[in-house]
């Protein structure tokens, strides 16, 4: 994908809507020479949402192409308030300012490649899925990881988290939390969670969250931190009930709580 269509704006309950747009666009030619197999440049496999001051949409997406230095996860916004009319109000994050257009502007990536996504062992992390988390109020980012082979193969899910999606240098340092191995079934690719308590969501979930690999669930992902060793945090309704049968694998997250 080399560029991201604004939202549809539908007043009718989606039966007609309205295209408003591209908002995003690398602006970087194809490289006819890349050995990656799958892309030539471009943006994708992005993620939105919106903070909790409701001043800004953030994105996070992935960057494939343009010089190295800019690829891997990267970000940019979009006020709130420009919600219906995007295109050309999105800007991207570029050394420690928002001030790159949307559209064929520089990054700063988030989440930087290792190895450039044009040589067939690329070793970056990609397609990011954001969530807001109640217990930990903070942000939660999980992405996939190519590394050093090959097709891209899936070398494991990594997690970040951050209390300001206003300053990308607060998000913290990934951690994997299963390996391609431990997934079990191909391809193992975008992770996101679902949330299991009351309103949950794929982009709002709680201290016990669904995690979906490829659309599948096989597993709980369980949000703790220092003060839990001490005080557990309450089952949420909604998991599923022991009896059916139903088992599902469990992960173990420590990550710290509010504005650590």
């Amino acid at each position: 994908m080399s560029s991201f269509w604004g939202p549809p704006h539908s007043y009718d309950n989606g039966a007609s809507v309205i295209d408003l747009g591209v908002v995003l666009e690398s602006g970087d030619a194809p490289d006819c020479n890349a050995k990656n197999g799958f892309f030539a440049t471009g943006h994708g496999d992005f993620s939105v949402v919106l903070d909790r001051q409701k001043q800004y949409f953030y994105f996070l997406f992935t960057n494939y192409g343009g010089d190295v230095s800019e690829q891997g996860v990267v970000t940019a916004r979009l006020a709130f308030a420009d919600r219906a009319n995007p295109a050309g109000a999105v800007h991207k994050y570029y050394r420690g300012e928002w001030i790159e257009p949307g559209i064929g502007g520089h990054m700063t990536p988030v989440f930087k490649a290792n190895r450039a996504w044009q040589r067939e062992d690329a070793d970056s992390h990609w397609g990011p899925s954001m969530h807001w988390n109640t217990y930990l109020e903070r942000y939660v980012v999980l992405m996939n990881r190519s590394c050093c082979k090959p097709g891209w193969p899936q070398e494991g899910i990594y997690l970040s988290s951050t209390i300001d999606l206003a300053d990308p240098t607060y998000w913290g340092q990934p951690i994997r939390i299963l390996s391609g191995d431990q997934i079990g079934h191909r391809p193992g690719y975008y992770p996101q969670v679902m949330g299991v308590e009351p309103g949950g969501t794929d982009t709002l979930a709680g201290a016990v969250a669904r995690l979906y690999v490829h659309g599948r669930s096989t597993w709980l992902l369980r949000f703790s931190t220092e003060e839990d060793e001490t005080v557990n945090p309450p089952e949420p309704d909604g998991l599923p009930d022991p009896s059916s049968g139903t088992e599902l694998s469990q992960t173990r997250v420590r990550l710290p709580k509010g504005r650590q």
